[in-house]
């Protein structure tokens, strides 16, 4: 009897210690989950800069205050070697690849405008005439990201939270508003200049235009920087940029000379009213400010439910195409934007909570040195003359083919076949397209000719050929792509341009920061297409459909 108590007594205690530690342990998975859930920043902030190359990070360094870049670089986490994986280096590919996690290739959005086939024209990457515009009687807000082949980070967070979360995007340029945004965006916003210096949208996101937008554009802050543009610092402290008074740049009408200072409004008139702070520093400005109000008005940030602000500034790349890479004016835009940066910050300090948001910092494309300045160093550069290499074509399709008909059309760097023609010739797709690729690798500015043939029955892994295969789309490229050689672009001889698979148009910068984000760096090269899994990784969520990265393992906690 009392060794059967006792036996009794040690499985009774035996179940207690089982029971207690059972309940340990499902308390310490619960607060572990508690600790996940609760993990998750309560906003995501995009950035990105529109033709920001990667050394004006390093370059300007110096002059950087301590609450912009600087603090994003020591408090999070830097990329160094980070790269577009295309050659289309332009706004609306740039765009649409960070936010879907792919290259045009996958989600269509083969440059700014492209020929299309089925209709025979040139369309807009954002155009869509079955929307109207709200906040301007113009068909300006006729947009909506249609175009898109692929949904986007931002389309994957709301679909996550059941369309709790919030996503706004907001952008000068309406293609860097509208992409990002992707197909479910709350909002998205941009500004309207000319005449009118307003925030406006389309009626694929809402059917008004909320309050508070209204009352900011009534508030006058866009007349507000109807203002002179000097320098922020004493012009001879700008050592990083060349001469102030050169011939690689080009004035604003009304100017005698592209130099310091811009007094705006006096050339107000000249250059189409408020279109003209697109083409400065307040363009960036006025972003942040609509930012800012965007973040208090929406309360981003503001419940349970991970929220998303995209934000891109486009003053940085109509101030580089105007003025150069070199040129004192770029320097100026970018101290500036430091500051931009800093009041974003501290915002968002105040309003989510430092700790509370994640933000990442990158751009849509690099930009090349003007060819003239480069021809000067004696770089190897030069300007495509296309008429002159157009001409040769022609006697080349005229004397092999009869016709110069077989070409339906002809972008700068696609060639469209006419199909029909080609038939009743008796000819052979395949066979036309290697003639002419032979014909045109012989022309002095071009480096690589590649057909539609190749592109889809050939893989390539490495190198420009990759870089041109990752840009191909069989429905929306041409039967001809051309690459001209480095330095060579068909732009102009003032400004500076993109648009190749250079390095000086494919290396930008990617800084992580904030909530789930390890400080330091990394000069492991990571890839554009890696942004949205590693916020997809971060959030513990799906990743975009179509997406080609992988998650940043060395960013993430």
């Amino acid at each position: 009897m009392n060794k059967i108590l006792l036996l009794s007594c040690i499985l009774l205690l035996g179940c207690g210690s089982f029971s207690a530690s059972a309940q340990k342990k499902s308390k310490e998975k619960a607060r572990q989950l508690q600790v996940e859930t609760t993990a998750n920043p309560k906003l995501i902030v995009g950035v990105i800069v529109d033709q920001m190359r990667f050394d004006y990070l390093t370059r300007f360094a110096n002059h950087y205050g301590e609450g912009g870049f600087r603090r994003l670089i020591r408090e999070g986490f830097n990329c160094r070697n980070n790269h577009f994986s295309y050659a289309e280096t332009s706004t609306a590919p740039g765009h649409a690849s960070i936010y879907t996690g792919s290259t045009p290739s996958v989600h269509g959005i083969i440059g700014n405008n492209w020929y299309d086939k089925a209709s025979q024209q040139m369309v807009y990457c954002v155009e869509d005439s079955s929307y109207s515009s709200l906040g301007t009687t113009t068909d300006a807000g006729q947009k909506s990201p249609h175009r898109l082949n692929s949904p986007t980070i931002t389309d994957m967070l709301r679909t996550h939270f059941q369309m709790r979360s919030k996503v706004i995007s907001i952008s000068i340029k309406d293609r860097s508003a509208v992409l990002p945004g992707g197909f479910t965006a709350n909002a998205a916003y941009w500004f309207q200049g000319l005449s009118e210096g307003k925030w406006i949208s389309s009626t694929y996101y809402m059917d008004n235009l909320p309050k508070w937008v209204s009352d900011f554009n009534s508030s006058g802050k866009a007349a507000s920087y109807k203002k002179t543009w000097n320098t922020l610092k004493e012009i001879n402290q700008y050592l990083e940029s060349g001469p102030d008074s050169n011939k690689y740049e080009e004035a604003f009408n009304g100017e005698t000379g592209a130099v310091f200072p811009h007094k705006l409004e006096e050339i107000w008139e000249a250059n189409s009213r408020f279109e003209l702070l697109k083409s400065t520093p307040y363009g960036n400005s006025l972003t942040t400010d609509f930012a800012m109000a965007a973040i208090t008005n929406e309360r981003l940030g503001k419940d349970q439910y991970t929220d998303f602000l995209a934000i891109s500034y486009s003053s940085t790349d109509i101030v580089g195409h105007r003025f150069g890479v070199n040129s004192k004016e770029i320097q100026d835009t970018y101290l500036r934007l430091d500051m931009e940066l800093e009041r974003l910050l501290e915002k968002l300090d105040s309003e989510v909570g430092e700790g509370q948001y994640t933000l990442y910092l990158t751009a849509d494309h690099g930009a090349m040195h003007v060819p003239g300045y480069l021809q000067e160093l004696k770089i190897p550069a030069g300007l495509v003359g296309i008429a002159e290499y157009n001409e040769r074509f022609e006697q080349f399709l005229q004397y092999n083919y009869g016709t110069t008909d077989i070409i339906q059309h002809r972008s700068e760097k696609h060639l469209f076949f006419n199909y029909k023609v080609i038939a009743n010739l008796g000819l052979q797709v395949k066979k036309v397209q290697e003639d002419i690729r032979r014909e045109i690798l012989t022309y002095s500015p071009i480096d690589r000719v590649y057909t539609a043939d190749q592109l889809l029955n050939s893989s390539y892994d490495e190198g420009i050929s990759y870089l041109i295969q990752n840009t191909f789309h069989p429905k929306r490229s041409g039967d001809i792509l051309l690459v001209y050689k480095p330095g060579n672009t068909a732009y102009d001889t003032t400004g500076s341009s993109h648009g190749s698979p250079y390095k000086y148009d494919t290396h930008v910068p990617l800084i992580f920061y904030g909530t789930g984000i390890k400080k330091g760096s990394t000069a492991k090269r990571t890839d554009i297409t890696d942004i949205a899994p590693t916020l997809s990784s971060l959030l513990g969520m799906a990743f975009p459909y179509g997406g080609q990265g992988e998650p940043i393992e060395a960013v993430l906690k």
